[in-house]
């Protein structure tokens, strides 16, 4: 169980939160968990479940579900239905409030006022994960010191992150991030830090703010009432800001930067093959460091992180050995293919009980393997005694089904008794790999957790698929976000279709399709019965929508409850065929989805087919319509507005004719993702995301609000110098004008890299500079011009991500993003990520 200071009874946090028992079972009812998501549940006797509403979900939705897992505490601000027909026999301790998110932040902030140890603050606009990892990694050591995990640092990830705090801490580092004015109070009412870092500003959330000075003046808010505040008077508007607030009037600060009244004053910065030496002046005396790192904000984040540690007392000895061994902080989970058909998820760059548990969640959400191991390392200065803490792990690892564990450590090892799975334990990493037999690994899903001094990368590469340099990322996060922006954008009961056809755009099938259902999307739709089964076999049970039926693909449709789409009688009649055929093995009506001719030409019923479709299906009970829907030809072209409203009005007429026929409710859908925010007074029962929800749109009005999904990216396999003149490539189509620096990148339109960017028509990105390609491009590979950037062999080049968008790309072809995105080849891995 956590330290005594995370547990409350029930009736301590009603009062603290200002609430109302609406129920209780007992008032004394020991609370240690928060819970605001249903499907992160580790310890249902020790959990409380806040009901936080949003514009595009509710948790009071999710109450019934807890209830059935065993969860009996419970923050509402609504009295759901479930509550109100079961009471008073309901089992359950419930505390009603005017807003739960206000309730969970109060509990938080009350809780943060138990502690009395240094609590650092950081905010800026970017590098505050870094500064805080960094920190952990040169001065854990010597504290025991609670974090924010990974970027836990919104309206809802403040609280969580601070709730971690226990008697055993004795330094804390928080993160506060904001999106908009009004925030920033909330979160400094819950960290209350002591020391402040400002890291920087930059133009993150810009949109949001009227000015650059707002949103300082709004982040400046969380250190209203430090003691100390440690920034960079390089940053001249912050410094600015700072000096003419009279909030700040009484603060200490610790300063550093180019001026000779900086406490750390900064006299040189020099890049070299091993990294960057940073020389400054500190109390008139000369001290330097070096860092394994030459970018700029790397130097940025390590001058913050030094001067916290002078101004902790650090002697400058010990900080220098320190900062030559940093490590570059992986922030993010990625998944990727595995030896012997396995999913590999790697997640190794912090080893605590709290980001496991995150991890855990993620490992959970994928169903594709039924097998799921989880390597872990000892985790390091956790406060607790080792069995309590192993004994925590070991429940947590079997409530998320975990069906094996690996520990390497000598202290996991020694508490192999509390794990009552399929285990085996190692003293150290190098034990494990010498030991290591690929044939143990099969169909499986691997979580490696582990804390750095562990080196859990070389099990990685033991462990990964071999491919080849040219790999495919894919945001997880940002699909997410893509498909909240949406979601904000419709009625609470208008349900959501994703389309996940052609490889779900180039991005991975089962992989999107996971993500979507796992995030309440309504509805998929594939091109074939194929792509549907697929996507059952590996776990996924939401309704698919089938938009290609073919008579071949009609059995595997009723076999694997998938639903056709039905756009002409001779369809219709094969649907009818298989499942007559299927002797009545399928045990319910098959769902068909009606597709409408509305003015665009191409699949669907027209009007003069509507009173022989009706008759049709009201005289076959083994069929169901589910839902009827047409396609908009030019919803994004506002020349065309006037026809789509044509097919809108169009829709609603024919569709209508064929509801009124039947007695059980039809979902009506016609809109896109350009539909969506052009036409909302269409939603229908049901919209449409298509390539916007990959962080596309094909109109350019939301592309602001849209997060890319997709990064192609390779690297240079080889540099060679040409002399002006000579011939580069196939057929001699690339001729070099002067002497030049020519690289071979092995990505090549086996891949999925058009033979329309050849001969200097497109471009890659290298070092921040784009490099046009030379000559033809090959199959495998192609060759550009970096003559006027500095590069190596090994250097990342991208072919289309955030810098270099996929709809210059496809400017440059002569086509459209949906084109370059579903020609990507299968061999090109993709790896899977989230933040």
């Amino acid at each position: 169980m956590p330290d005594g200071l995370n547990q409350y009874t029930i009736g301590q946090i009603n009062r603290i939160v200002g609430g109302q028992l609406i129920l209780t079972v007992d008032v004394e009812s020991p609370v240690s968990d928060l819970l605001i998501d249903s499907r992160r549940l580790v310890s249902p006797d020790h959990s409380i479940f806040f009901a936080l509403k949003s514009p595009r979900n509710d948790g009071h939705l999710y109450i019934p579900e807890l209830l059935d897992k065993g969860v009996r505490n419970f923050v509402i601000s609504d009295i759901p239905d479930t509550i109100k027909h079961a009471h008073p026999s309901l089992q359950a301790n419930i505390v009603q409030v005017d807003n739960t998110l206000t309730a969970l932040q109060h509990l938080c902030a009350s809780h943060r006022k138990r502690f009395s140890i240094p609590v650092i603050g950081i905010t800026g606009s970017n590098g505050k994960t870094i500064v805080k990892e960094w920190l952990f990694q040169l001065m854990g050591r010597d504290k025991n010191m609670v974090r924010s995990p990974k970027s836990y640092n919104s309206q809802i990830g403040v609280p969580l992150s601070v709730w971690q705090l226990n008697s055993t801490h004795d330094l804390a580092v928080f993160e506060a991030g904001i999106s908009k004015p009004g925030e920033m109070s909330r979160l400094q009412a819950i960290i209350q830090p002591d020391i402040g870092i400002f890291t920087n500003i930059g133009q993150a959330h810009d949109e949001n703010f009227k000015t650059v000075d707002q949103k300082i003046k709004e982040k400046l808010i969380l250190f209203k009432d430090t003691q100390t505040l440690i920034y960079c008077t390089d940053q001249v508007l912050v410094h600015q800001h700072i000096r003419d607030d009279a909030t700040f009037a009484d603060k200490q600060f610790f300063t550093w930067g180019n001026d000779a009244f900086c406490d750390l004053i900064i006299s040189s910065v020099i890049s070299h093959p091993q990294g960057t030496t940073i020389m400054a002046e500190y109390h008139k005396n000369h001290i330097e460091i070096t860092i394994p790192f030459t970018d700029e904000a790397s130097v940025e984040n390590a001058i913050h992180c030094w001067a916290v540690m002078l101004y902790f007392g650090y002697d400058t000895r010990d900080i220098a050995p320190r900062m030559r061994i940093l490590t570059p902080i992986a922030m993010r989970m990625e998944m990727k293919e595995a030896i012997n058909h396995c999913s590999i998820i790697n997640d190794s760059y912090s080893s605590d009980i709290k980001s496991l548990g995150i991890a855990l969640d993620f490992l959970d959400q994928q169903k594709q393997h039924t097998g799921k191991t989880v390597i872990l390392s000892d985790i390091l200065q956790s406060g607790k005694k080792d069995k309590d803490l192993y004994s925590e792990i070991a429940e947590i690892l079997s409530r998320k089904n975990v069906s094996r564990i690996i520990g390497i450590g000598p202290v996991i090892s020694n508490q192999a008794k509390q794990f009552k799975m399929k285990k085996e334990f190692y003293p150290d990493t190098d034990s494990f790999l010498s030991g290591f037999d690929a044939a143990s690994f099969h169909d499986e899903t691997i979580l490696l957790k582990g804390a750095r001094i562990f080196e859990f990368e070389k099990i990685s590469k033991v462990l990964q698929l071999k491919a080849h340099e040219t790999i495919l990322e894919i945001n997880l996060d940002a699909l997410i976000h893509n498909l909240n922006f949406y979601r904000s954008k419709l009625k609470p009961t208008t349900k959501v279709m994703a389309m996940v056809k052609a490889f779900s755009y180039g991005s991975g099938s089962f992989e999107i399709a996971n993500t979507l259902q796992y995030h309440h999307a309504d509805y998929l739709a594939v091109a074939y019965a194929d792509e549907g089964l697929e996507l059952r076999q590996t776990g996924i049970t939401m309704p698919i929508m089938v938009m290609n039926p073919e008579e071949p693909g009609m059995e595997t449709l009723i076999r694997y409850d998938l639903e056709p789409e039905i756009y002409n009688f001779r369809v219709l009649e094969q649907l009818m065929t298989a499942i007559r055929n299927s002797n009545g093995k399928n045990d319910h009506p098959v769902s068909i989805h009606i597709k409408l001719d509305t003015g665009m030409h191409r699949l669907g019923f027209e009007e003069e087919h509507l009173d022989g479709l009706v008759t049709r299906l009201k005289n076959d009970p083994l069929i169901h319509i589910q839902s009827i829907f047409s396609h908009l030809a030019s919803s994004e072209n506002p020349e065309h507005d006037d026809f789509t409203l044509k097919q809108i009005e169009r829709f609603r007429m024919m569709s209508s004719k064929i509801r009124s026929a039947f007695s059980h409710k039809i979902l009506l859908h016609i809109l896109n993702s350009a539909g969506i925010v052009r036409f909302p007074q269409a939603q229908f029962d049901m919209v449409r995301l298509g390539i916007s929800l990959y962080g596309v749109d094909t109109s350019n009005a939301e592309q602001r609000h849209l997060i890319n999904v997709s990064t192609l990216k390779s690297s240079i396999s080889q540099i060679k110098k040409v002399v002006a003149g000579e011939a580069i490539g196939y057929n001699l189509q690339g001729v070099a004008s002067r002497d030049m620096n020519m690289a071979v990148v092995p990505i090549g339109y086996a891949d999925g890299l058009s033979r329309r960017l050849g001969n200097g028509r497109g471009k890659l990105l290298v070092n921040g500079h784009f490099a046009p390609i030379i000559g033809n491009v090959c199959m495998d590979m192609c060759m550009i011009d970096v003559t006027d950037i500095t590069v190596k062999e090994g250097d990342e080049v991208i072919i289309f991500g955030d810098e270099w968008p996929i709809t210059r790309v496809a400017e440059d072809i002569g086509t459209i993003p949906y084109e370059v995105l579903t020609g990507i080849s299968r061999r090109v891995k993709r790896v899977y990520f989230r933040e």
